[in-house]
């Protein structure tokens, strides 16, 4: 098999890592292409092990943590949201917060996110302790859910309650979301792909970010065909079944780089 053929299938749920903790598309996907570029040029050095994708997100983590250590302060042509969503992380170790994906969004072990890191299991379990704990003070927000599963519903409504934040609603349609968002005050939206009537939730969000621009999480089965990186598609997904930190991980990052919580 190929090296090619070995990270294609890993591929999309790289750019979900990405996406999210860079809380853009475009960033989180022009990371991944670097990544890919780099191990094109120099193939012998990709594995380091016998797990491809731990190797496919260790390459990863090395192009980010250069990036990350090269983006001065100062900048002023930055983008606003992603330079309040900075100041905003500042309080909050990066690679606690690269950590805490690993685990909660991705799936690793302690001991693969050390190795995905080039850290050991006692410094991710401690920087996962800290990430935690700062994310757990940080300010609580009002959720509207999109899922036609009741039992599925009732789950996303009380792992929500649990975090802290309010339930704006939650609605089995499009029309029915739209309508619960512009009756409501919700400053995110946890929002399932396909809706009891046959209509989208991706079409139901669209509608709902031309009245204001809520971050968003989409919720899934099937991540894959969202994780394309061909066209437009979300920044942050879970998927089904799911955990409940992982609600909570992805839910907390994408706070972050919500403008009026970014203060």
């Amino acid at each position: 098999m190929s090296l090619g053929d070995e990270i294609r299938g890993h591929l999309p749920f790289l750019r979900r890592y990405a996406r999210a903790l860079t809380g853009s598309q475009q960033h989180g996907d022009n990371f991944v292409h670097t990544t890919l570029e780099v191990i094109v040029a120099a193939p012998d050095e990709f594995h380091a092990g016998n797990d491809t994708r731990v190797d496919l997100y260790r390459n990863f983590h090395r192009i980010w943590e250069s990036a990350f250590i090269e983006d001065g302060e100062g900048d002023d042509e930055q983008d606003p949201v992603i330079r309040a969503a900075g100041q905003r992380l500042a309080r909050i170790t990066p690679l606690g917060r690269q950590m805490l994906l690993l685990t909660a969004l991705e799936g690793f072990s302690v001991e693969e996110t050390a190795t995905i890191t080039g850290t050991d299991d006692a410094t991710v379990e401690s920087l996962l302790t800290e990430a935690i704990a700062d994310i757990d003070r940080e300010a609580r927000t009002s959720v509207l859910i999109i899922e036609d599963e009741p039992l599925i519903a009732m789950e996303l409504e009380q792992i929500v309650r649990e975090l802290g934040h309010e339930v704006a609603g939650i609605a089995t349609t499009h029309s029915d979301a739209v309508a619960a968002f512009e009756n409501s005050e919700a400053g995110l939206v946890l929002a399932d792909i396909q809706l009891a009537d046959g209509s989208s939730g991706i079409d139901a969000v669209q509608d709902i970010l031309a009245i204001a621009p809520v971050p968003t999480i989409f919720v899934t089965a099937f991540p894959e065909r969202l994780l394309t990186g061909h066209c437009v598609e979300p920044t942050f997904l879970i998927s089904k079944p799911f955990r409940d930190n992982t609600v909570r991980a992805a839910i907390s990052q994408s706070l972050l780089f919500t403008p009026q919580l970014a203060a």
